[in-house]
């Protein structure tokens, strides 16, 4: 599983893949546009909320940031190791109605 610091690392470095369903999830968010540098700032302070070790081509992480304004993300991201690339697969601002504190899915 990708860990916080290494996403972080590889954000540090401009080792970061946006994939295009990423990029296309920002750009129609719901909740309003998400910005590429949103998710660098949300990076910074990322806490890992759920593992997927059987996503493919890489094992994936959510993780959970905030914007410099205090905007709650959802990452999922996937890190390859060999590379020490990140590669982003989606970003969303996460409903309140369907998760508690924004790490814990409601039933």
């Amino acid at each position: 599983m990708p860990t916080a610091e290494e996403i972080r690392t590889a954000f540090e470095l401009d080792r970061v893949l946006f994939s295009q369903h990423a990029r296309q999830e920002m750009r129609i968010e719901p909740l309003g546009r998400i910005r590429e540098q949103d998710v660098t700032d949300a990076v910074q302070n990322v806490e890992q909320i759920e593992d997927y070790p059987d996503d493919e081509p890489y094992p994936s992480s959510l993780f959970l940031g905030r914007t410099a304004r205090g905007r709650p993300l959802h990452m999922v991201i996937s890190f390859d190791e060999e590379g020490g690339l990140a590669i982003v697969v989606t970003v969303y601002e996460p409903d309140p109605k369907s998760w508690i504190n924004y790490r814990q899915r409601k039933s």
